[in-house]
């Protein structure tokens, strides 16, 4: 699987434009904002893409979401039904954090835990992980080893809990039986920051073994 990853938005969040090595075809993770710099990337890169996938309903990782589907025609997947009331409340999101007025939107298709999204070879599992929003889903792909996980976990971190509907003890269960249960190799790519690994997450992060939070 290739991957390029796309530092948008003040929030420095990290879109990813992933691809199958066999078949070309390519998707937009989280499209937070500054849809002409992906779109750049896209063109350079000569990727085609099949469509957009949102781990969750926070703006900076959605805004760019509905300009990007309109003008590469695709439709928008993700995430779980549970964030739609992050996506209604977009405007108001705009607003307290200082972007461009939005407007509220909905995917084409929500996403439920065991859904597999499929991409040329590539099989996306969806794992349903709440407790930094109560949507939040992660993609893990086998093949590459690897797990698109948004604002889940971080290298040396966990995602907030502090906004609507957020749940500290709901987040490290997820942690815990959705992400702690894959191959320690597995890459982790977060919405901020740099890659981690499970195992690196399971040694070394304090908020998972109690020495925080």
């Amino acid at each position: 699987m290739k991957v390029i990853t796309i530092p948008v938005t003040p929030f420095m969040q990290n879109c990813r434009v992933i691809a199958c090595d066999v078949t070309g075809k390519a998707a937009i993770v989280d499209p937070g904002g500054d849809a002409d710099k992906i779109l750049s990337v896209i063109n350079s890169n000569e990727l085609t893409i099949e469509f957009i996938l949102l781990t969750h309903g926070h703006l900076d990782h959605v805004g760019a979401s509905t300009e990007l589907a309109k003008s590469l025609n695709v439709e928008i997947i993700g995430p779980h039904i549970e964030d739609k009331f992050w996506l209604d409340g977009l405007p108001m999101q705009a607003q307290m954090f200082g972007f461009e007025p939005q407007s509220g939107f909905y995917p084409h298709k929500w996403l439920d835990e065991g859904d597999v999204v499929e991409l040329g070879e590539l099989r996306l599992t969806v794992k349903h992980c709440p407790g930094h929003t109560p949507g939040h889903v992660v993609f893990h792909e086998p093949k590459s080893a690897s797990v698109l996980v948004g604002d889940v976990l971080f290298k040396g971190s966990v995602g907030r809990t502090d906004f609507p509907k957020g749940d500290a003890a709901q987040l490290k269960h997820a942690i815990e039986t959705k992400l702690f249960t894959l191959d320690d190799e597995t890459r982790v790519m977060s919405g901020h920051g740099e890659d981690t690994s499970i195992g690196y997450e399971k040694r070394h992060n304090p908020f998972m073994s109690g020495r925080f939070g």
